[in-house]
């Protein structure tokens, strides 16, 4: 039963019992019968929380102090929780974690496409700390603070925090925020950055600082100095969408590279060029998409949102041939390049509107068994028709938005006649409420 117990109007302040979980993580409860959404807070548990935002329906709070613990509840493994606003989760364990999202994709997929899948995938989880490999930091000099602040933002703030390491960044990076907002405030133009783009691969790490004004001499000098001594590779973008210029190491190598042992693959990319941000969960990933797929010798395979390739060259290895396609010209020609690296001669790439799709498009006149599909967080939706023109006996849909998933389970399974047969989640994202999933439809 919930309850609550002296609320004080002038602080806004509840003690309150809840009784579930909302589907991004927070604590539910009746605080004068109205529902209250409480961050911080876990199901079943008491807790005095301050409230934040009233709405008529509703209203949103903050835990305080916790006064009876769900057994869900674990300690937070970054120093700064609570007070940045890259995490939601850290106050869950990893387990408890797993099961809100799994049970969020099977609600929405239930709420948004009607319907269920025949049977649950098992869960893929792997690291849950030091596993972010791509990232955009905040840079901002404080002048309350006379400081110079790297990182992200508060919690529910447009402000930065002020953190000196982050635990979910790879060490690389996550341990060098401190010498980070050093190396910037010693530039004589440091309030033209306002941002740095992280990325990381197998072996080399890579600082994409963007810049509002040209950089003298004696900022690239100190940047290129702090690469050499920290083993960055750096690059400048003055005033994107401008592209990016390599600045250390003085070489014309512009690229990082990771691996997918499991098919004996190497990826080359650019720092600024999309990769899943988690490069263990990929590797399960890809595992998982390839073995749903039931992939056969003669098995024609249409890989849609292909990026450079990352589903694309392991599926070529079990298939007759693939064709990838992308939006991205820059992004089909580098998958291109990693099929030639690696001797993939069963694979062809094709840049196209995915979201405008185009009938009379050459990829779209050939005939395929089994299509990968992996949109962004829009979804597929405008794709699904030329799927079922295809009359695509299987499809293997890798989602990082289960909203999206679900209204596009449902156009499949209720107007182009597919089945739901297994769902799951994947934990890209662990200590956050973001959700990314796998579905295999198959024609009925």
């Amino acid at each position: 039963m919930n309850q609550f117990v002296k609320l004080d109007n002038e602080k806004d302040c509840a003690t309150a019992r809840t009784h579930a979980l909302s589907h991004d993580g927070r604590g539910i409860a009746v605080i004068h019968q109205k529902t209250t959404f409480i961050s911080g807070a876990l199901a079943n548990e008491t807790c005095t929380c301050r409230i934040t935002l009233k709405r008529r329906s509703y209203q949103e709070a903050e835990a305080v102090e916790i006064l009876s613990s769900s057994p869900d509840r674990a300690s937070p493994p970054c120093r700064h929780y609570g007070v940045c606003g890259g995490c939601s989760l850290q106050h869950m364990n990893t387990d408890a974690q797993i099961q809100l999202k799994q049970t969020t994709l099977l609600d929405q997929l239930k709420h948004f496409g009607k319907v269920s899948p025949s049977a649950l995938l098992p869960p893929l989880a792997a690291n849950t700390i030091g596993y972010r490999r791509k990232a955009r930091l905040g840079v901002k000099y404080v002048i309350k603070k006379n400081k110079l602040l790297v990182g992200f933002r508060e919690k529910s703030s447009r402000y930065l925090a002020d953190l000196e390491q982050c635990a979910v960044l790879h060490p690389r990076v996550g341990e060098k925020l401190s010498a980070l907002a050093q190396l910037i405030a010693s530039l004589e133009q440091y309030q033209s950055i306002p941002q740095i783009e992280v990325a990381v691969g197998d072996h080399d790490a890579a600082l994409v600082f963007r810049h509002l004004a040209p950089l003298p001499q004696s900022d690239l000098d100190k940047l290129a100095g702090f690469a050499a001594a920290e083993a960055f590779q750096v690059y400048l973008q003055p005033n994107p969408p401008a592209g990016i210029q390599k600045l250390y190491p003085d070489d014309e190598h512009h690229r990082l590279t990771y691996t997918l042992p499991d098919y004996g693959l190497e990826f080359s990319f650019q720092p600024l060029d999309f990769t899943q941000i988690n490069l263990e969960m990929n590797r399960l990933m890809v595992r998982q998409a390839v073995h749903l797929l039931e992939l056969r010798k003669d098995d024609q395979v249409l890989d849609l949102f292909c990026g450079i390739g990352n589903f694309t060259l392991p599926i070529a290895l079990h298939a007759g041939h693939v064709t990838g396609v992308e939006g991205s010209e820059d992004m089909v020609a580098r998958a291109a390049d990693n099929a030639r690296r690696n001797n993939i001669a069963r694979a062809d790439f094709h840049a196209a509107n995915l979201t405008q799709p185009m009938p009379q498009a050459p990829w779209l006149q050939s005939r395929y068994d089994k299509v990968l599909l992996d949109p962004p967080r829009a979804g597929a939706r405008e794709i699904l028709s030329c799927l079922s023109r295809l009359a695509v006996k299987r499809i293997v849909y890798v989602s990082c938005n289960p909203a999206t998933l679900a209204r596009d389970a449902g156009e499949l399974v209720h107007q182009y006649g597919y089945h739901l047969k297994l769902a799951g989640i994947m934990n890209m994202f662990p200590h956050t409420s973001h959700i990314e999933a796998m579905a295999v439809f198959e024609k009925v």
